[in-house]
């Protein structure tokens, strides 16, 4: 019971996913084909937010839920691993016309074959807890 409030934000947030139309695959490829705003203004939108909420952090403070503090490590500027994970991102989104995150809501839509993609981000992601060491960080 003491994570039924993460359930209710994720049902709140596929619903708004869902709403707003960031899971079409339809907007996502109208995005890559640069012919609609509407994508890029829900990126906008959500850089927009998460500056404002780190600024806030920072500025009052804030502590986390457990009463740690909240510490954001700065990163480093443009490096290789940036760009490469960059490519590696907005070509399996242009592919396969989802971004990881709506997975969960594609497949409470009733989309199935995201099933696939849901096995591809499974894949990818047993793949770098393999290959970590090597990689640059």
């Amino acid at each position: 019971m003491k994570f039924i409030k993460f359930l209710i934000v994720g049902f709140v947030f596929g619903i708004v996913l869902t709403k707003s139309e960031a899971v079409s695959w339809y907007r996502i490829y109208e995005m890559f084909q640069f012919q609609s705003f509407h994508m890029y203004g829900i990126i906008s939108v959500a850089i927009a937010t998460g500056v404002i909420g780190i600024q806030i952090i920072k500025k009052y403070q804030l502590k986390a839920i457990d009463g740690t503090p909240i510490v954001i490590k700065a990163k480093e500027k443009g490096s290789a691993r940036y760009w490469i994970g960059g490519i590696f991102f907005g070509l399996g989104w242009g592919l396969v016309g989802s971004c990881p995150g709506p997975i969960f809501t594609l497949l409470g839509a009733g989309i199935l074959p995201v099933v696939i993609v849901l096995f591809g981000a499974l894949l990818g992601t047993i793949l770098y807890g393999v290959l970590k060491d090597k990689l640059p960080h």
